[in-house]
């Protein structure tokens, strides 16, 4: 070997492999995702159960971050404990995140609350501007951003009309909902939507966690049908309710397709999924530079009409046919 060939041999044995230098230079994002009433066990793995969770985490595969390689994902739920909020916020920020996700206006706040540096990456339910979550939908400011659950009140008269749809012999429809929801907005859309289809809706109140004065009005007033108001608190105790309303024959709908997976008869509102896919976008945004208060808050843009067959023959009730078409899904 002349001197030329030995130089060029101990050059290449002195420099570091092309894959350990790849390795050592590329950085690993923590992102952090916390939801309300979940089971902890139910986020877990490399496709989760959890259907949200599992749709996250894909399309943030699809966008080039891997649990194991360039990403640790940190997931935490209250569990439907409230209280745990802040603490578990806490634990997030104080573990160096680069974002966290957050669910609800009350999970939000309580971020808001802890820090004004991490990002946050919010699904929250209605206009975060009014909450003041933020200062605008266009341009949020602060680091804060992310997407809505429902769009606005006019929602409500669509599940009315679909309720009517289904149950076309149906004059009483009860409520259920605390009295916040029976007097704001999405309540008065729901009062004119019944009006116009000739219902008489009865409101029955509750409290987040007390439904038993709401029930007992529900059995005492035997209304045709229920209307669940799309709010953190009858998320929370969703088993509770469709397990009431299925003991009581009650044809119900919701606002979630969550409630009809474990046994509602039908849900319409936002694809939720599609949500938590357009989150997973953020976080690539905001991994890549771009902070949050400059990234417009967006609306839902997909809807989704579910209807539970198997609950609709035990309640004795035919679908039509039309109805039957125009769903999404049919859970049979």
């Amino acid at each position: 070997m002349d001197r030329r060939d030995t130089l060029l041999a101990l050059a290449a044995l002195s420099a570091p492999p092309r894959f350990a230098k790849a390795q050592h230079s590329a950085k690993v994002y923590r992102v952090g995702v916390v939801l309300t009433t979940s089971l902890i066990s139910e986020m877990a793995g490399f496709d989760p159960i959890h259907p949200a969770i599992r749709a996250f985490v894909q399309a943030l595969r699809t966008l080039g971050y891997q649990e194991g390689e360039n990403l640790v994902l940190e997931r935490r739920s209250a569990e439907g404990r409230f209280e745990r909020f802040t603490g578990i916020l806490v634990e997030l920020v104080g573990m160096k995140m680069d974002a966290i996700v957050t669910v609800g206006d009350q999970m939000t706040l309580a971020a808001k609350r802890v820090t004004t540096t991490v990002p946050i990456v919010s699904l929250v339910y209605v206009n975060p501007v009014e909450s003041k979550l933020v200062a605008s939908l266009a341009l949020p400011g602060g680091n804060i951003t992310g997407l809505v659950f429902t769009p606005g009140p006019e929602i409500e008269g669509k599940r009315i009309e679909l309720l009517k749809t289904a149950l076309p012999k149906s004059r009483n429809v009860a409520f259920l909902g605390m009295t916040a929801d029976w007097d704001d907005s999405f309540g008065k859309s729901i009062q004119f939507a019944a009006r116009h289809f000739g219902l008489t809706m009865l409101h029955a109140v509750h409290t987040p966690t007390d439904y038993t004065g709401a029930f007992a009005m529900i059995v005492r007033e035997r209304p045709d049908a229920l209307l669940v108001a799309n709010t953190p608190s009858n998320f929370a105790n969703r088993n509770l309710i469709v397990d009431f309303v299925s003991k009581r024959r009650l044809p119900a709908m919701y606002s979630r397709r969550d409630y009809v997976d474990i046994g509602g008869l039908m849900s319409y509102g936002t694809n939720v999924l599609d949500l938590w896919r357009r989150a997973a976008s953020y976080i690539d945004k905001i991994l890549k530079g771009n902070k949050p208060g400059d990234l417009p808050i967006e609306q839902p843009t997909k809807f989704e009409l579910i209807i539970n067959v198997k609950t609709a023959k035990a309640l004795g009730i035919t679908i039509l046919p039309e109805l039957l078409i125009r769903a999404d899904e049919v859970i049979e």
